[in-house]
C-alpha cells in the first residue's frame, strides 16, 4: 500500500495556534504559479508503486480553483498506477467551498472530505482565528452532504484556553447530531512563537489544566463510543469501514510520496522532505532542478525502523501485532525489545496479548511516556 501527499500552502487566514507551512499573504496568481510548479514536479518523479490512497493537505487546499484541484488529481493519474477503488482526500475549511466547487470534487474523483471545525462555539473559534463560524460549517457539510459525499471527516480540538468540558460535550453531541463517518479530535499543541502562544506568555489566555485535558479526552471517548464509533487510533474515530486508509498506511509505515511546500516522504527506509521556502521550491523546479527540493531528514538502520514501527503501532488502539512484527523484521518483538515492553508492563502503560501490543487505558492517557521508549 502506497500513497501520495500534495501539500498546498495557502490560507486565507492563518489560524493563531498553526505553525504548519502556510502562507496566507500570496495572490492568486502566486497560487497559480504554485500548481503548475506542482503538475511538474509530479511529472518528474521515479517513485514507481500502485498508489492506494491520495491525501490533498495544507494549509488550506479548498482556497484554490476547482479546476487547479482538478489537474492536480489528472497529473497524478496519468503518472501514477492509481487503485481504481483509492481513498481521495482533500482537506477544506468552511468558508472556502460553495455548491458548485463540491461537486466538482466529485467529479474530478474525490471521495473523501476532512472539514476543519475545531468547536462548535463561535468565540472558541474566533480565539482560534478561525476564518469561520459554525453556522458556516454546518452550510458547507450539508452542501456536500447534498451533492453525494458519504465518506467525511469532521475536525475537533480539546483543550483550548476558555474550553469547558460542557462546551467539548456540547461540540461532539452537535458533530454525532450530523453523523459523519470519522471524527478526529487533537488536543491543543501550544506551538512556539505562533500568536495563540504569545497570549499564554502574556498571560490574556490560560490554558487548561493537564487533569481538565484528561477528562476531556475520557469524555470524548466515551461519549463517541456509546454512538458507534470506533477508536482505532488516539485521536481518531470512525464508523466500521471507514478508518481513514492514508493515515492507517502512514501508522503502519507503509511508503508515500509528498510533492509541494514542506511536503514529507517515507521511501525506501529514507524520510525526507521539500524545502520549506516557496521561492526556493519553485526557483528549483523552474531550473528543472527538482533533487535541490529534497532534503534528507533520516536513513533508517534496522534499529530505527523497528523503533519506529513500534511507535506509529502504539498510536493504533489494536497496538502492533506480534507476528507482522517478525515477518517483517525476521525477530519477535518481546525478545528484540524485551527491556522496553517489560518496563512499560511494569508501569501499567502496555499490555501484551496472543498477537498484539497494545497501550492500556492508562498508557492511552500517558502515551508520549511510551513513544519516549523507541525514540
Amino acid at each position: 500500500m502506497s500513497g501520495v501527499y500534495v501539500h498546498i500552502p495557502f490560507c486565507q487566514k492563518k489560524c493563531r495556534y498553526c505553525d504548519f507551512i502556510s502562507f496566507d499573504d500570496c495572490t492568486k496568481e502566486v497560487q497559480k504559479k504554485y500548481v503548475e510548479c506542482l503538475l511538474e514536479e509530479i511529472k518528474h518523479t521515479n517513485f514507481a508503486k500502485k498508489i492506494d490512497t491520495i491525501y490533498l493537505g495544507g494549509g488550506t487546499p479548498s482556497i484554490l480553483e476547482a479546476q487547479e484541484i482538478q489537474r492536480i488529481l489528472q497529473a497524478i493519474w496519468e503518472q501514477f498506477d492509481v487503485a481504481k477503488k483509492a481513498e481521495i482526500t482533500i482537506e477544506i475549511n468552511p468558508g472556502t467551498v460553495d455548491l458548485e466547487k463540491l461537486e466538482a470534487y466529485q467529479k474530478s474523483g474525490i471521495n473523501r472530505l476532512s472539514i476543519g471545525l475545531q468547536a462548535t462555539q463561535n468565540h472558541l473559534l474566533e480565539m482560534l482565528g478561525r476564518i469561520h463560524h459554525y453556522e458556516e460549517f454546518e452550510k458547507a457539510y450539508r452542501e456536500a452532504r447534498q451533492v453525494g459525499f458519504a465518506n467525511m471527516n469532521v475536525d475537533l480540538m480539546l483543550g483550548l484556553p476558555k474550553q469547558s468540558l460542557e462546551d467539548l460535550e456540547e461540540s461532539l453531541q452537535k458533530v454525532i447530531a450530523l453523523n459523519p463517518e470519522h471524527i478526529s479530535i487533537y488536543s491543543l499543541i501550544l506551538e512556539e512563537g505562533t500568536p495563540l502562544e504569545k497570549s499564554i506568555l502574556a498571560g490574556t489566555l490560560k490554558m487548561p489544566s493537564e487533569d481538565l485535558e484528561r477528562k476531556m479526552y475520557g469524555r470524548t471517548k466515551e461519549i463517541l463510543e456509546q454512538n458507534g464509533y470506533v477508536h482505532y487510533e488516539i485521536s481518531n474515530f470512525a464508523k466500521n469501514g471507514f478508518a481513514a486508509k492514508h493515515n492507517l498506511a502512514c501508522w503502519e509505515q507503509e511508503e508515500y510520496i509528498g510533492f509541494g511546500v514542506g511536503a514529507h516522504s517515507y521511501v525506501d527506509k529514507k524520510r525526507f522532505s521539500n524545502t520549506e521556502n516557496l521561492a526556493e521550491y519553485r526557483k528549483n523546479i523552474e531550473c528543472s532542478e527538482f533533487d535541490k527540493n529534497r532534503i534528507l531528514q533520516e536513513e533508517q538502520n534496522f534499529e530505527a525502523q523497528a523503533k519506529e514501527y513500534m511507535m506509529l503501532g502504539f498510536r493504533k488502539l489494536e497496538g502492533i501485532s506480534i507476528s507482522k512484527f517478525e515477518q517483517k523484521f525476521h525477530v519477535h518483538p518481546l525478545f528484540y525489545f524485551r527491556f522496553e515492553i517489560s518496563k512499560l508492563e511494569k508501569e501499567g502503560l502496555i499490555e501484551v496479548d496472543l498477537d498484539k501490543i497494545c497501550l492500556t487505558k492508562k498508557g492511552l492517557n500517558f502515551a508520549n511516556l511510551v513513544f519516549e521508549e523507541f525514540v
